[in-house]
């Protein structure tokens, strides 16, 4: 079983990256959470692994902070949760956001994430409402990342892209980036995504 890597980042996309460790690239499915955190392809990076196992496959889920790793796991261990619903969860609201939101048995914000029904918003306060608050302290304070702006056609097209992969409609997609962009159009791609995350979850 993988549990940590480090190498070179290969390639960087908002759902996976592909990590080279001396020649041989992993690819892992990252929340946007760590996303935001990654350096430039070409960088050394290491990562916190699950490695996921069933008889049809294996796959392996990369995070940069042991926090998420750990909001991660507390999330799988829910039942009808398996890692792609809590990759959805983990990038559809910022880490503090959704421990505040767990806590608060803020069912409305859960569910506004794709994939997370009511049945499934109230499965997880449930079963996480007290498990989280330990973590709360852990989140305050932490920022991600600021990055150059990208040009503002390049930025919306990546948001789009990003969005439509997270599974969110394209109407509300080319809604909420639209107006993220007429706001700010220097925004780099992080920080937009950010803001549209934020618009769409209300």
């Amino acid at each position: 079983m993988i549990a940590h890597l480090r190498g070179t980042l290969f390639v960087k996309k908002p759902n996976h990256v592909v990590v080279d460790v001396s020649g041989c690239g992993y690819k892992l499915f990252i929340p946007l959470s760590t996303y935001y955190e990654l350096p430039d392809e070409g960088s050394a990076v290491s990562f916190k692994v699950h490695t996921h196992v069933r008889e049809d496959t294996l796959a392996l889920y990369g995070f940069s902070t042991e926090l998420e790793e750990e909001l991660f796991q507390k999330l799988i261990a829910v039942a009808g949760v398996g890692p792609a619903l809590a990759l959805k969860v983990l990038s559809g609201l910022e880490v503090q956001d959704l421990v505040e939101a767990l806590r608060r048995s803020d069912l409305v914000r859960l569910s506004s994430i794709p994939g997370v029904g009511k049945k499934t918003a109230e499965r997880l306060v449930v079963e996480l409402k007290d498990k989280v608050g330990k973590l709360a302290a852990r989140t305050a304070g932490q920022s991600s990342k600021d990055r150059p702006p990208d040009s503002g056609s390049e930025t919306r097209d990546d948001l789009l892209s990003a969005l439509i992969n997270l599974g969110y409609n394209r109407a509300s997609a080319e809604k909420a980036a639209g107006a993220v962009l007429a706001q700010d159009s220097q925004l780099s791609f992080e920080q937009a995504l950010k803001q549209v995350l934020k618009r769409i979850a209300g």
